[in-house]
């Protein structure tokens, strides 16, 4: 990658955070990096991590690990995915198209977000060897929700991974600071054009378990239901035909205060009860923080501000390379726990720490 002034070359996934500094905008910095609030939530999807200790199992003759899971009746490189991010363009002029190509040469799924700055269809065709699920935010409007669901479809998304953490926006006092409220000209969120306009993505209160129905009813595309935290919620999710559940607490972007996602996922994986793959995203950074989360129950787990680090970083190559970097450490990880895949790991291979 090309240097930066006072930045050493990234060789961890957090390398490149320092590096992706340097180079972006502050104000687009800090819309990636922050949170709601106070951001307590921010700090405590990583803290969950540091107190948790993998306790390995020796001399099981296991071989060298295997990082390939199946996810959705889909094979993946690695049980780490693309979380749903947006405005890639702020950080890459490739944008969405860099990251699927990143994607696919790592063999993994990515989650296009509803608010990519390149449609879902572009992303498609930049990246013919992607596996690609589309993110929703049902909108009040069912009709242009059905328009972007069919635009998913034509894309060959495989999934819908819909967004119900979100009654209403966060406030975010870093863009408050920026006074960062919209996209530069010439970048819009390209998924939500109708005709000549781009409409506003709608978050509402009113949005309810009836308009999951309707979703359901409109597509067969597995739905997954990402910012599940209470357990409560998990019968109503299954009942509704939820392919999947996402433990999320939005990256500590919504509402803050909220447990650390690490912390809320056993309980999730007790309620589903083997019914579904349940998947987290939030705080990780590291191989180790991956299996982890699959200790604790988790089939996969979601990144989005690391490989958004690396787009800025390098580009294509920048989010390619941390995402080969998550793969060897998880490879690593496994290995030295005794594991031959992902499909060995158990809730014995994990402790409180502290």
């Amino acid at each position: 990658m090309t240097a930066v002034a006072g930045v050493r070359s990234p060789a961890t996934p957090r390398d490149f955070e320092a590096a992706a500094r340097a180079r972006l905008d502050p104000a687009h910095y800090d819309y990636f990096a922050g949170g709601a609030g106070g951001e307590a939530t921010l700090r405590a999807n990583e803290a969950a991590f540091g107190r948790l200790a993998l306790l390995p199992r020796v001399l099981r003759g296991a071989g060298a690990a295997r990082t390939g899971v199946t996810l959705l009746g889909r094979p993946a490189g690695m049980p780490v995915l693309v979380a749903p991010t947006a405005f890639h363009r702020l950080a890459d002029p490739e944008g969405e198209r860099a990251t699927a190509r990143a994607a696919a040469a790592t063999g993994t799924i990515m989650i296009v977000s509803m608010a990519a700055t390149v449609a879902v269809g572009d992303v498609a065709a930049a990246a013919p060897g992607a596996v690609l699920w589309f993110q929703l935010y049902v909108q009040p409007d069912m009709r242009f929700t059905e328009t972007i669901v069919r635009r998913a479809e034509a894309a060959g998304c495989a999934a819908l991974v819909v967004t119900v953490d979100s009654p209403a926006r966060g406030v975010r006092e870093r863009e408050l600071r920026h006074g960062f409220d919209d996209l530069p000209d010439g970048l819009n969120c390209e998924n939500l054009r109708d005709g000549t306009r781009v409409r506003p993505i709608v978050m509402s209160p009113e949005i309810g378990w009836g308009h999951i129905a309707r979703l359901r009813g409109m597509t067969d595309l597995p739905i997954v239901l990402k910012g599940v935290l209470n357990p409560a919620d998990v019968r109503p999710a299954l009942d509704h035909g939820a392919a999947a559940l996402m433990v999320s607490n939005h990256g500590g972007r919504q509402l803050d205060s909220l447990p650390a996602t690490a912390d809320m996922l056993p309980e999730i994986v007790a309620a589903a009860g083997g019914a579904v793959p349940v998947l987290l995203d939030g705080g990780v950074r590291r191989g180790t923080d991956v299996v982890k989360a699959l200790a604790l129950g988790a089939a996969a787990v979601a990144v989005g501000r690391p490989v958004l680090w690396g787009l800025a970083a390098d580009g294509e190559r920048g989010a390619a390379r941390v995402l080969g970097l998550l793969r060897a450490e998880v490879a690593d990880a496994l290995t030295l726990c005794g594991c031959a895949s992902a499909a060995d790991v158990g809730p014995d291979l994990v402790r409180r720490a502290c």
